[in-house]
């Protein structure tokens, strides 16, 4: 039996999610003041740096308190996106083409510009690399070739 001291149970949480709060204000700050929501700046500069699981990361939480609202599939389905890499750089290549899905089913619906996003491109992206993973062998796509890269 393991006994659990609550209040440091508590801390620790508490630390996580501070630690969490520093890295994404950390990923956030040089982005303030500009047109647009410095977490979606931030989940570009991210995701075209590699770093798939922080461009989630700063992106959720822009998407958590619209979840429900219009642009809530927008956000989500780049959360996908950048999921799926995530996937890729863990050698997950199922769930990866699983999430790339669902971001498409997401992405799909919005016009061709959304949010300053070529969302057709972005699209096509999507598309490209789920031909990747189909054509690939079993071999990860995003090994053998350059990251996918987005623009606003």
């Amino acid at each position: 039996m393991v006994l659990v001291c609550i209040p440091a149970l508590v801390s620790e949480i508490g630390f996580r999610l501070s630690h969490k709060s520093q890295k994404i204000e950390s990923l956030v700050a040089p982005l303030r003041g500009r047109d647009l929501d410095a977490h979606y700046l931030a989940f570009f500069e991210c995701f075209n740096q590699q770093r798939f699981f922080e461009a989630h990361e700063v992106l959720e939480v822009l998407w958590l308190p619209q979840r429900h609202g219009p642009n809530g599939p927008f956000y989500q389905g780049l959360i996908q996106l950048a999921g799926a890499f995530v996937h890729l750089q863990r050698e997950r290549p199922t769930p990866a083409a699983t999430l790339l899905k669902r971001a498409q089913a997401n992405l799909a619906p919005y016009p061709a510009t959304h949010e300053r996003l070529d969302t057709l491109r972005v699209l096509d992206l999507i598309t490209e690399w789920l031909r990747k993973l189909e054509s690939s062998g079993g071999a990860n796509p995003l090994r053998q070739g350059a990251a996918p890269e987005l623009r606003l």
